[in-house]
């Protein structure tokens, strides 16, 4: 992130605006909105700017830009926005000079701040920036953005504005605090405001208000959420509300970063990844965290890559939850084998080439791997190991002494559905080999059957 998003109280502060033409124009229309202390430097002007001359937050000079100027005044901010690239290059270096914060129109690269594209509704301020890279980029997500947010968002903050200092003097707990308003904007009172019936909201907020029970709301709660394979649009909308309700994550290795990313940002994370002879965390250890974050009255998110009740020890997690008495909710996941396959071009299962579907665990134990390989060896089946690289070898070897011709095709899919995903396909027979050359990382997927044929036809996702 280059630019940091920051919103800034501009009345009362000083602003040096260089340009007297049309791109002058666009940024002193924001700075008046702001309520900002303008001074306008130029040779000369456009009608439209000289109709701002009575404005009592504007000064007028009519002459060339000259660096004495910056050191005249003091300014939170300069703008040039002149049609000279020299000139704009030489208040970017002046202003630099003196510490002062610089913004070049169109040139992104010597700016210390840029304008983002803004969507206003009332007191709620959207800003989408690129970060200098498409302005028009920006734009065409603020008009989306136009799209999802009603006009009377805007009214609704008006709305809990008027009425959060008496939230607050009912729950005198920050939590209980938090937690009503995140109930309130997720009922029907958002809905009757959109609607235009502001005093039936009203009502409504100060029921709910009377009717809250702090004590209640103050008991813990677990989350079990399935992240899927990687890719974060394959989130639930389920899953997306309850990680921006939770006050305590817990997370697994196999969360990608950028499913992490759309966490509540205050949320306290914990990472109690494992990996193969490397346990951050015991299993019994997550289940008593999981118990002890509840009992303290916090909403604990267990962040758990894929699904959690296939290969994901979810059974064992609630198991506890149960014994302890404390509420809990789960929101399955889509699994990897069906993510890494749907993005590789291999269906699971295919009317011509398999009609079952199983799904087994690499995981060795004791060195070993102990599994029924005449029950996986079926006609027309997919086979579909989790957590096997490690085991590759075994696996190969078993399938083929069990009875798997040596020529079956496979496919070891490397971080599905991301864009550091890669697929190597083989016979089983010359996988172990392919493993050994490529050096595949973790986590993978090892599909093996008939329908690994479809991938070079059905191959849709490429990854950078």
């Amino acid at each position: 992130m280059r630019y940091f998003p920051l919103n800034i109280e501009l009345s009362k502060k000083s602003v040096l605006l260089i340009g007297g033409g049309e791109v002058a124009e666009r940024k002193l229309d924001l700075l008046m909105k702001a309520e900002a202390k303008v001074i306008l430097i130029a040779p000369s002007f456009t009608d439209y700017l000289l109709s701002f001359k009575e404005n009592k937050n504007l000064d007028f000079i009519d002459s060339e830009y000259t660096y004495s100027i910056l050191d005249k005044y003091s300014f939170s901010f300069v703008i040039a926005a002149t049609n000279d690239e020299k000139l704009n290059t030489q208040i970017a270096s002046d202003a630099n000079e003196r510490n002062i914060l610089v913004n070049v129109v169109d040139r992104p690269e010597i700016c210390d701040f840029i304008f983002p594209s803004i969507l206003e509704r009332g007191p709620v301020t959207v800003s989408v920036s690129t970060g200098g890279a498409s302005p028009v980029l920006a734009r065409m997500l603020r008009t989306k953005l136009e799209t999802l947010i009603p006009g009377g968002y805007g009214k609704l903050a008006k709305i809990v504005s008027e009425n959060r200092i008496k939230v607050r003097k009912k729950f005198k707990n920050f939590k209980s605090n938090r937690i009503f308003w995140e109930e309130m904007l997720n009922s029907k009172f958002v809905d009757l405001i959109l609607s235009g019936q502001e005093d039936d909201a009203l009502n409504y907020l100060n029921t709910e208000i009377n009717n809250f029970d702090e004590t209640k709301k103050s008991e813990g709660e677990v989350y079990l959420v399935g992240a899927g394979p990687g890719d974060p649009d394959l989130l639930t909308f389920r899953a997306l509300r309850l990680m921006q309700q939770a006050d305590i994550v817990l997370y697994d290795r196999l969360v990608h970063p950028n499913i992490r990313e759309l966490v509540r940002r205050d949320a306290q994370k914990i990472y109690v990844g494992k990996e193969r002879d490397h346990h951050v965390v015991r299993q019994d250890e997550i289940n008593q965290l999981l118990v002890k974050y509840a009992k303290e009255g916090n909403r604990v998110l267990r962040l758990k890559g894929g699904d959690p009740f296939i290969f994901g020890r979810g059974g064992e997690e609630i198991e506890t939850l149960v014994d302890e008495n404390i509420t809990f909710q789960v929101v399955p996941g889509i699994t990897s084998a069906s993510g890494c396959s749907a993005y590789s071009g291999i269906p699971l299962t295919h009317r011509d080439y398999a009609q079952s579907c199983i799904f087994v665990t690499g995981h060795l134990k004791d060195g070993e791997l102990v599994l029924n390989w005449e029950k996986l060896i079926q006609p027309n089946q997919t086979i579909v190991f989790y957590m096997g690289l490690v085991s590759i070898k075994i696996i190969c070897q078993e399938l083929i002494k069990h009875g798997l011709e040596k020529g079956t095709l496979s496919a070891l899919v490397q971080q599905g559905t991301t864009q550091n995903q890669k697929v190597f396909t083989s016979t089983v027979e010359d996988m172990p080999k392919l493993v050994e050359k490529e050096k595949p990382k973790p986590p993978t997927i090892f599909i093996i059957g008939n329908v690994v044929h479809l991938r070079d036809k059905l191959n849709w996702f490429s990854a950078n």
